[in-house]
């Protein structure tokens, strides 16, 4: 089947040996890798060649938070407008998959942004901000999301610490075409649910204050609106991690699409599998450029607005990376074609170095040099 992603040459790199588990079949079985994640390594050549990409591009976008603002009272807007309408009705799932998922999709990724310190300096109120975007999603998750999400940066594809990798449960009983369609289909829950299976977040003050005002906004709303509007709220919810286009991200940023040559697995060789593709195309206007995700991993404190400027200012290191073109070719391809499924993500064992402390070019804007972050691993 065509692939979805564009590629060029992968150029060998040293000390680097992703191979399949030498117990299990290539249809069954993660790429393993031996060494750190690549993005640190290509950060210190961009920062080494363009200096001022630190400089100029690193720190909070003023514009995110009135973004933000828009969209929640757009949801809250629709919420009230089809409070009385049915939930089974078309106007009802029509507005909800094609305004409500959009949106809220956008609030998901307005959060991603967020976790990182991108909406205020103050990481306090970046943390408080992130509660406020929560509201329309209906579920609290804004606080437990950021610890998960900074170790996804800072342990890349390393088994039981990176939550975005699907359990070898997961890949055993889905790796079909019904169980892809299956997962593509309720992906929204397997990444509400997954992190909590493989560790669990101690419970801190912003946590239960997370909790707190959800409920409270949930009974406010169902109170004065209906329980159409909580309704029209979570379907949004569940349509925007479902098949939509938009939720394509979620497959298209670490799944590997192409077909690695014998070559790639021989572990005698050091060719890497690359283990995180962006994506060049529209749907970014809608997301916060979530789809430059190489550039994204390689700059965490570089926001969505300057995302494009590092691309153009380093293009010599992103132009001969495979990349996608088209979310929702991706969700097709992921389904339909036999050679891409639930195992192919790249794992390690480790994470290949300590760090000692977080430091902003590799997690986000604003860290305390040194400070411990609670729950990220």
């Amino acid at each position: 089947m065509l692939s979805s992603v564009v590629t060029n040459t992968v150029q060998p790199c040293e000390n680097t040996k992703p191979q399949r588990s030498a117990t299990s079949s290539d249809a069954g079985a993660f790429f393993w890798a031996y060494t750190e994640e690549p993005h640190r390594t290509r950060r210190q050549a961009i920062i080494k060649a363009h200096p001022e990409v630190v400089t100029k591009l690193c720190g909070p976008e003023p514009l995110t938070k009135y973004v933000v603002l828009a969209v929640v009272a757009l949801q809250l807007m629709c919420a009230v407008l089809l409070q009385n309408t049915p939930v089974l009705s078309l106007p009802f799932l029509f507005t909800a998959y094609v305004v409500g998922a959009t949106a809220n999709q956008n609030l998901f990724l307005a959060i991603h942004e967020i976790s990182h310190n991108l909406a205020f300096r103050a990481p306090l109120a970046n943390r408080l901000f992130a509660i406020l975007a929560n509201l329309p999603i209906g579920i609290p998750y804004s606080a437990a999301f950021r610890p998960y999400h900074l170790t996804h940066h800072k342990s890349l594809g390393v088994d039981g610490l990176d939550t975005d990798l699907p359990t070898a449960l997961e890949a055993f009983f889905l790796d079909s075409l019904l169980g892809k369609a299956f997962f593509c289909t309720f992906q929204i829950l397997f990444y509400a649910i997954r992190p909590m299976m493989v560790y669990q977040l101690p419970l801190t003050r912003i946590h239960l204050l997370n909790i707190i005002t959800q409920v409270t906004f949930d009974l406010i709303l169902v109170r004065y609106a209906g329980t159409g509007s909580l309704a029209y709220l979570i379907m949004s919810s569940f349509l925007a991690g479902s098949l939509h286009p938009c939720a394509g991200h979620f497959i298209a940023e670490h799944y590997v699409f192409e077909n690695p040559s014998k070559i790639v697995k021989d572990p005698l060789n050091s060719v890497p599998v690359p283990e995180t593709f962006s994506y060049y195309g529209p749907l970014n206007l809608l997301t916060y450029n979530v789809g430059l995700h190489n550039e994204h991993h390689d700059f965490p404190a570089v926001p969505w607005t300057r995302l494009p400027m590092l691309h153009q200012t380093a293009r010599e290191f992103y132009a001969e990376l495979p990349h996608h073109k088209s979310w929702t070719w991706v969700i097709w391809q992921f389904i339909w074609d036999r050679e891409v499924g639930m195992w192919c993500r790249v794992k390690r064992k480790e994470g290949g170095r300590k760090v000692e402390g977080w430091r902003e070019d590799e997690i986000g804007a604003n860290e305390r040099v040194g400070a411990a972050i609670t729950g990220v691993k």
